[in-house]
């Protein structure tokens, strides 16, 4: 499936990006940009059937971040403990993604592509039990895996360089959407010819993964109550703090060993400058992961009392799209932990400095591990209990829990 080609430098994807879209790298033109986008209209796809099929290899893109060959770029990359910053590498998955979409919707004939595309969604980043080194180039590839009418699937891997080859580090599948000029409706994508029955696969796991989120969405707890085996759980953790001094059932102890959720809370604020924007000139997505990320190690950090390292990324849907100019509020809290684990939901929300309502932009799912065994976290509340189950469930959905092991340094 995969097309020999030469592996773009990872500063020129963000280049390459302006120049599909059209837009300038000056922030006082972005207006001007974004008026020229609307004369590209024209050029968008009245149904599927009007775009040219494509083949999985069409879009296939190899990314190099040379660590190791390039001294100068480890700085932007670098933790104070000489490894390398996930943060920044969800920073380069989200830039990745949104231009191998490009290259599956790639129009010959326009100047500029017509077509606003958008990471809708974050299903999944499963790590491999590989170190990470600052001193070692890295290797990013991917392709569109599955496609529907507006929104394609698309598969990216890490390899990073031990000796003379690039071992696989993680997986990561992206669900992006594409949006007509103006970003202000949905618009038609490329369908996909599949050429082998590895490409079928993958084509039915996108199913499936569409299939699954669906459920995941249904059986949510903002929707259902808890299942039988959930509510039991919750119900002998309550039991067990209650106080057996008083027969009450309101007087609360924790269990040894054991803090409140509450507790285990960490809160930060951006505000959303120019300098982070995206082609569209909204706030870039892969900042907002980057930000919640390390807000996310933070709290893993602070309530197990050693270095965390992640295991996965989980689901992370972006809801709106953050504008030049907002004031972002991160909330972070431990909602589930087992053994050595820490499950950590951050929650990110807006307000414009004109209007001071707040809007939820995303929540974000973060599976770490930790060096030591870390306390139980413990619910007070029922709506603490909800955020327990769920974490509980995405901590149950990861792929395989990895084994603690000293060489498996992933940071913020």
């Amino acid at each position: 499936m995969h097309e020999a080609c030469s592996p773009i430098h990872v500063n020129h994807v963000r280049d390459k990006l302006r120049e599909i879209v059209g837009v300038s790298t000056n922030w006082r033109d972005h207006v001007k940009a974004m008026e020229e986008r609307k004369l590209l209209q024209s050029f968008l796809a009245q149904s599927q059937k009007g775009l040219p099929p494509r083949r999985m290899k069409d879009s296939y893109i190899e990314v190099l971040l040379p660590l190791g060959s390039q001294p100068e770029l480890r700085e932007k990359y670098l933790t104070v403990q000489n490894t390398i910053r996930f943060g920044r590498i969800l920073e380069d998955l989200d830039s990745l993604g949104v231009l191998i979409c490009y290259m599956h919707t790639k129009i010959h004939s326009a100047k500029a592509s017509p077509l606003s595309i958008v990471t809708a969604l974050v299903d999944k980043i499963d790590m491999c039990k590989t170190s990470l080194s600052p001193e070692q180039d890295i290797k990013f590839s991917g392709h569109v895996s599955w496609v529907g009418k507006t929104s394609m699937e698309v598969k990216m891997q890490m390899f990073q360089l031990h000796g003379n080859e690039f071992c696989p580090v993680l997986d990561a599948t992206f669900v992006m959407v594409a949006r007509d000029s103006e970003n202000q409706g949905p618009a038609f994508v490329n369908p996909l010819i599949l050429e082998s029955p590895e490409e079928e696969e993958l084509f039915r796991q996108g199913e499936l993964n569409k299939g699954r989120r669906v459920a995941f969405s249904s059986t949510s707890l903002l929707k259902m109550a808890p299942s039988a085996e959930e509510r039991t759980t919750i119900h002998e953790m309550f039991l067990s703090t209650l106080d057996p001094k008083t027969i009450s059932f309101q007087s609360r102890v924790l269990p040894p060993h054991a803090v409140w959720m509450e507790d285990s809370k960490l809160k930060s604020l951006e505000i959303c400058h120019p300098q982070e924007r995206n082609i569209f000139n909204r706030i870039f997505g892969g900042f907002l992961m980057r930000k919640a990320y390390e807000l996310g190690w933070a709290t893993a950090c602070n309530f197990g009392g050693s270095r965390p390292f992640v295991v996965a990324v989980d689901d992370i849907m972006f809801q709106k799209p953050v504008e030049v100019g907002s004031l972002l509020f991160l909330s972070s809290q431990v909602c589930f932990t087992r053994d050595n684990y820490i499950q950590v939901r951050v929650h990110s929300e807006v307000a414009s400095l004109a209007n001071k309502q707040h809007m939820t932009t995303n929540v974000f799912h973060f599976t770490f591990m930790s060096e030591k065994e870390v306390p139980l976290v413990f619910p007070r509340t029922y709506g603490e209990s909800m955020l327990y189950l769920d974490g509980q469930r995405h901590f149950n959905s990861m792929s395989a829990p990895a084994n603690l092991r000293k060489d498996y340094l992933v940071e913020p």
